[in-house]
């Protein structure tokens, strides 16, 4: 294939792309920006194999049809709980491609001669973040699937013992900047970087893997723009540079939206988990909080006006979705208005609550984000919180010493009843108590999300 019909149909590729990440802005377009976006990479890898010069298809298509089974039997298997586990594994397998291909590359330049100061520092970005984002991305994977533990794990001189392992990384990396061309220096680079990523993400709290997953994301289309400088191909310069611009806008405005900035996230250790009472309980003031009954609830539900259900990650545990919303039909069809309120950063990864209900095909137009929803709470008759906890705290507008204060929340506290789901006391991420639970006009009801959605909706059914 010619040299501009390539660039003409990278073109087109790109384009693809960008329209793919516009779609992907509005929840009724995401499948289409999907769709586009797979048939941009569809076109990309067919001219990428009709190149002059390419060899060895039959090993590529081996490589293309196991990738492509474990791809798509993963995608189609997996749980919605697991959701955010196979998106950082997918993400980190890029990450680990990259720095593959940064090794390859630098073998075959230093047997031509070397590489030439600007691939020399494409090997070095290609390898280095993109092992970065391998290693971060498996621990990652790691906490969500709870095979390491999800609190920050910190020990004394980790900030040191990460500064030498960067130094280590950095000073292999130098070493080929300067003209040496062993192969040992990028697979050094390699193993030092990997480190790091591992030493990097363990301290970070589990419920803050959301944040981590976006700027792992960023770091993967990073290394693949690197690479694509070294290859001379566009198509991955473009795409390596959207997935790392919208990865690290979009981890600016979660840590925004939770009120910290990304270094704390980062470094903070934040995410210690408090053990809970099982059941009611009562404060240290002497509050106490007020259990309700699917019965009860079904009858606060069945004479309301307005109704706004909370998701949290409860409701993925429990994988109620479905559940919710054949109670949110069944509400509408005696006249409720129902509503969704999305907090940014609820779930375990970016829009997991958005993708959790759109799986039980929500409508849309009723999923509201949090600044949408704030305005309607005070005209709520009544909101039902599904497995949310500190994305719904008070404590974070009204208590100043609280580690939460300033983060934005979905104010549930603002409407005529609240009822909470959930099935213990037990503090959300941030280890505190949530004095929501003991206001004179929230109910609790304890059970798991599936069990008492099913319970409620029954009960409404014989209203």
């Amino acid at each position: 294939m010619n040299g501009d019909l390539t660039n003409l149909l990278y073109l087109v590729t790109i384009v693809t792309f960008v329209l793919a990440l516009r779609f992907l802005s509005s929840p009724r377009r995401a499948r289409q920006g999907n769709q586009l976006g797979a048939a941009g990479m569809v076109l990309a890898v067919v001219v990428t194999l009709a190149q002059d010069g390419l060899e060895d298809y039959a090993w590529i298509a081996v490589a293309m049809a196991i990738g492509a089974v474990i791809g798509l039997v993963g995608a189609r298997s997996v749980k919605m709980t697991a959701m955010p586990q196979m998106v950082a594994l997918f993400n980190g397998v890029g990450g680990g491609a990259v720095a593959l291909i940064a090794l390859a590359e630098f073998h075959n330049l230093a047997q031509e001669g070397g590489p030439a100061g600007e691939e020399s520092v494409s090997i070095l970005l290609s390898a280095l973040i993109g092992s970065i984002s391998f290693s971060g991305s498996l621990v990652a994977f790691g906490k969500l699937q709870e095979l390491v533990s999800g609190r920050p794990i910190v020990y004394r001189g980790q900030q040191y013992v990460n500064g030498a392992v960067l130094l280590a990384a950095l000073a292999f990396g130098v070493a080929i900047v300067t003209g040496a061309d062993r192969d040992a220096l990028v697979v050094g680079i390699i193993l030092a970087a990997a480190t790091f990523g591992v030493l990097f993400v363990l301290p970070i709290g589990g419920a803050d893997m959301p944040v981590v997953i976006s700027l792992l994301n960023a770091f993967t289309g990073l290394a693949a723009s690197a690479a694509g400088f070294l290859l001379h191909n566009n198509v991955l310069i473009v795409a390596g540079a959207l997935v790392g611009a919208s990865g690290t806008l979009l981890t600016l405005l979660m840590g925004r939206a939770m009120n910290r900035s990304i270094a704390n996230v980062l470094f903070g250790a934040f995410g210690s988990v408090q053990a809970g009472a099982v059941g009611p309980a009562a404060a240290e003031d002497g509050r106490s909080v007020r259990s309700t009954s699917p019965e009860d609830l079904a009858i606060m539900l069945g004479y309301a006006r307005r109704v706004v259900f909370v998701p949290g990650y409860g409701l993925a545990v429990a994988q109620a979705q479905h559940d919710v919303r054949a109670l949110a039909e069944l509400l509408e069809a005696k006249g409720v208005n129902v509503l969704y309120g999305i907090h940014p950063v609820a779930g375990r990864m970016p829009g997991h609550m958005n993708v959790l209900l759109a799986e039980a095909n929500v409508p849309y137009e009723q999923l509201k984000e949090m600044d949408e929803i704030n305005p309607e709470l005070p005209q709520t008759d009544v909101v039902v919180i599904l497995g949310a906890n500190d994305v719904v705290n008070p404590a974070a507008r009204t208590d100043s010493s609280s580690p939460i204060y300033g983060m934005p929340i979905i104010e549930v506290d603002r409407a005529a009843n609240v009822v909470v789901v959930k099935r213990s006391m037990s503090p959300g991420f941030a280890g505190i108590d949530n004095p929501l639970f003991y206001d004179p006009k929230t109910s609790m009801l304890f059970a798991d999300a599936k069990k008492a959605l099913e319970q409620v909706t029954q009960a409404v059914k014989n209203l």
